[in-house]
């Protein structure tokens, strides 16, 4: 591409200023400032829209390095990394300049006994795919993990439903290679007292940053870990208080979850795990939610490797649309149906439960699975309440699928609203959940005529996902936005919880 393109900002003085010129003799990669290109890129999977400027595709850490360079000193202009853009809180959206490194800067570069480095625009789906031929995976997957990039999930320090034994991404990191605000790259791993030492020693930019954290971190240490979110998972703001325990000091604790607000990473090297090879899933019916946090307290007891839930709503919608979740399961019309009796008489005769759990067990064999899964649900009969050990891996899947997949059969069925990624993330402690569930519910219920909401999400950390279908072309659904936030976040946080667990805050949390 030969075209110059040009980069214009409106300066608070109203005076137009040119900021810079983009063109094929300062990067390898494409420039591009086309409407179809502007438009595509200003939305992700969050409600914002954002018209970018310029949308740039580097081609290697060189193209990285010249382009932080060339913006250096130029005040007002930035750059946004981009990758699978299937954010929900505008993470990656930019009135400036994007940075996909998607299309490039995706290649697996080394896959070892219990690590693989690769490049940040890497689908998580081939990367999973490939690193499972040495039967091995990186346990922190999201939901979205089949339209995320690995990168995405270092910037979002994502977890979904194995991070109630495996942690979140955050756990997994190794190292990282960043180009930092001077265009150089550099790489950042643990660091024992000795190296640390060394590198606060360092005369360069790298230096003043490890200088620079380590005197923020050391003088409020005990501010830190006091202000740390007591909740299971957190992925609001900076990291700061697990960056240095006085032993390890790692700035890549600070990198992840940054959402590339820090620097620019170009490579990652991760942490594996070998995963078991059978599971045994148990479903739980409650009809009342009043016990929940004992019955929670009790299968965690057997150490569930998942625990997931979801409510009424979510189950009725499976049951209404249930041609087409059929398809979804790719299975035998007749004999999925048949599947589905009890689930289709608890709905004729109104005995459909208030919240329906799924614990998944592990093992080395199928016998080791289905010996905890049995285990927990003799564990519960003390509650009286209704539970089932899934007899195959078809009813394991059919349950497991109405989780995944009930919401996206919703949306495409009601063509009059969207997906409203405003109240989505938000975690309590489990113990709490007895008391918090109702009044979410109640809060919900006064907004049904704008929007039709399911809950679904982690029981066992106690981090759901509330994400409302509205039709946002009206002003009143709109309108409803902010207040409806301001009495979600207000509730959670009496409860101490976190606004967001997994999918950070970005502009929604600073809009």
């Amino acid at each position: 591409m030969t075209a110059l393109y040009s980069l214009w900002h409106e300066c608070s003085s109203s005076a137009t200023i040119r900021y810079m010129e983009l063109s094929s003799q300062l990067i390898k990669g494409e420039v591009k400032d086309d409407s179809e290109t502007l438009e595509k890129y200003s939305r992700d999977a969050s409600l914002f829209k954002i018209r970018p400027r310029v949308v740039v595709f580097p081609k290697d850490t060189e193209d990285i390095e010249r382009l932080v360079s060339f913006i250096k000193g130029h005040e007002g202009l930035s750059l946004t990394v981009r990758a699978g853009g299937s954010g929900m809180t505008g993470g990656s959206l930019s009135e400036s300049i994007i940075v996909d490194v998607n299309r490039h800067l995706n290649k697996l570069r080394e896959i070892g006994e219990k690590y693989a480095s690769v490049q940040p625009g890497m689908w998580y789906r081939d990367f999973e795919r490939e690193v499972a031929k040495r039967d091995l995976l990186l346990p922190s997957f999201p939901a979205s993990k089949e339209i995320c990039t690995v990168g995405g999930m270092v910037a979002n320090n994502s977890g979904g439903e194995r991070s109630l034994v495996f942690g979140k991404t955050e756990k997994y990191i190794e190292e990282l290679k960043v180009v930092l605000d001077d265009g150089h790259e550099y790489t950042f791993g643990p660091l024992n007292k000795k190296e640390l030492s060394e590198k606060l020693e360092l005369q360069t930019r790298e230096g003043e940053v490890y200088r620079g954290i380590y005197n923020i971190v050391e003088e409020n240490y005990d501010i830190l870990w006091e202000a740390k979110p007591k909740v299971s998972k957190n992925s609001a703001g900076y990291y700061l208080w697990n960056v240095w325990n006085r032993t390890t000091f790692d700035l890549t604790q600070l990198f992840v979850g940054s959402q590339g607000t820090l620097g620019i990473i170009t490579d990652i090297r991760f942490r594996l795990i070998r995963p078991k090879k059978h599971e045994r899933l148990l479903i739980i019916f409650l009809r009342d939610i009043k016990p929940l946090a004992q019955i929670v307290r009790e299968v965690l007891r057997f150490k569930p490797e998942t625990f997931e839930s979801y409510d009424k709503s979510t189950m009725m919608m499976a049951l209404r649309y249930l041609p087409d979740f059929i398809k979804l399961l790719k299975a035998n019309i007749i004999a999925l149906a048949w599947q589905f009796l009890p689930e289709i008489k608890m709905f004729v005769t109104g005995g459909m439960p208030s919240m329906i759990l799924l614990a998944e067990f592990t093992g080395d064999s199928e016998e080791e699975a289905t010996l905890k899964a049995e285990q927990a649900q003799t564990a519960l009969k003390k509650f009286s309440i209704k539970t089932r050990v899934a007899s195959s891996d078809k009813e394991e899947h059919k349950y497991v699928t109405i989780r995944r997949e009930s919401y996206n059969l919703l949306r495409n069925h009601i063509s009059d609203k969207r997906t409203a990624p405003f109240i989505d993330d938000i975690v309590v402690r489990p113990d709490d959940l007895p008391e918090f569930l109702p009044r979410l519910y109640d809060i919900l219920d006064d907004y049904k005529k704008y929007m039709i909401v399911t809950v679904a999400g982690h029981v066992g950390d106690g981090n759901f996902h509330i994400i409302p279908l509205m039709d946002l072309r009206k002003e009143e659904s709109r309108r409803i936005i902010p207040e409806l936030i301001e009495k979600v976040n207000r509730l959670v946080l009496e409860f101490k919880g976190s606004l967001t667990g997994e999918h950070n805050d970005c502009l929604l949390y600073t809009s």
